[in-house]
């Protein structure tokens, strides 16, 4: 569908993104999450926080789900990463932009995030992007590009048997 046949607000709604520049509002986790669904009922905001590996953080706040945030520093890069991607969860739109969802991460919330992404990536067609090629290895297509320009072209394993630019990275990154 060309999106200049498709009104704005709609394509919108269609599109969700998790950048590496991670956004976190004034107001409670719960309404932080629901912010693209904001009907959402909290059993719905609970069980897209357990799929973005965030519940468990979460209710070790002062007040759970209900704790306010006033100052995005009041959470780690990680937990608030994982607040973004339990948010698009909950919004499940058909199309889904990771922009160095991982980065600036510690290891441990690397591998949750991995997690997540494998979540909600399931029924959507996405489009990540990504350094750290360990959260790349599973998608079904990869274009590795260079200053603008595609080099490679394949799945995880083709990439790593032809042992080009993809591998080289991929090795350098591993070792």
């Amino acid at each position: 569908i060309n999106i200049k046949d498709i009104e704005l607000n709609n394509l919108r709604k269609n599109i969700g993104m998790v950048l590496q520049d991670t956004k976190i509002f004034q107001g409670t986790i719960k309404e932080n999450i629901a912010y693209g669904n904001p009907n959402a009922t909290f059993k719905d905001i609970k069980n897209a926080a357990k799929l973005a590996y965030a519940d468990s953080f979460i209710r070790n706040l002062p007040h759970g789900y209900n704790t306010f945030i006033n100052n995005p520093d009041e959470l780690s890069e990680g937990q608030v990463q994982l607040i973004n991607i339990a948010r698009i969860i909950l919004s499940k739109p058909p199309i889904l932009i990771l922009d160095e969802a991982t980065s600036n991460i510690d290891l441990l919330t690397e591998s949750s995030i991995k997690k997540a992404i494998l979540e909600i990536t399931k029924n959507s067609t996405s489009i990540i992007i990504a350094h750290r090629l360990s959260t790349i290895q599973n998608c079904d297509f990869i274009v590795f590009m260079d200053e603008g320009k595609i080099l490679e072209i394949g799945t995880h394993s083709e990439l790593m048997n032809k042992k080009g630019y993809y591998y080289t990275m991929y090795k350098s990154q591993f070792e």
